[in-house]
């Protein structure tokens, strides 16, 4: 983070007694207001009172595991099971850069679903039912965006497999390997 970044951001204290102070507005904060700002597409930094250490993530996480406590959870137990197996894997960057694509490509359909929406209804922010019923109606476009999408995270698994090949063979290459003998009998 560079000193441009750190102006630009609203810098929000966590206290040893849990409590969050947002310094902007001189006032305490609950992680329901800490949410309303990444909503809000709100550039913030969350950090320890005491020591200064960066705390976004763990806060981020914390708003993330309430949201998957209360109404429909986004990931499903396996898929939870799958991403912690990979915590300390060869691959942890890996998979964190394929996830990271993959949720950018999905906000890139989003948007342009959305761009096309415009003047659909003078410019009026659509309501879950209005997206049902533009969803209906661009079944055809959502496909192709859709195929777009899964040839595009197919594009990054075979390149991720690919990296992960030439890393093996650039560690494994200085070693002979020789074939075993078939046993005899």
């Amino acid at each position: 983070m560079n000193s441009a970044t750190k102006v630009s951001e609203r810098l929000i204290k966590k206290y040893p007694n849990r409590r969050l102070y947002d310094t902007q507005t001189s006032s305490y904060i609950t992680l329901t207001d800490v949410k309303q700002l990444v909503l809000d597409n709100e550039a913030f930094a969350v950090v320890d009172a005491k020591n200064g250490d960066d705390l976004t993530r763990s806060i981020l996480l914390q708003i993330i595991l309430e949201e998957e406590s209360h109404g429909a959870p986004m990931f499903s137990s396996a898929a939870l099971s799958q991403i912690i197996r990979y915590y300390g894997h060869a691959m942890q960057g890996m998979m964190g850069s394929y996830l990271e694509k993959n949720i950018q490509t999905f906000i890139d359909i989003q948007n342009k679903l959305s761009e096309n929406s415009k003047g659909f209804i003078e410019g009026k922010p659509f309501s879950p039912e209005m997206w049902t019923q533009f969803m209906n109606v661009q079944g055809p476009m959502m496909q192709g965006m859709m195929s777009n999408y899964i040839e595009q995270s197919k594009s990054l698994f075979l390149q991720m497999q690919e990296q992960m090949q030439s890393q093996s063979k650039n560690l494994f290459g200085a070693f002979p390997f020789i074939p075993p003998e078939p046993p005899k009998k």
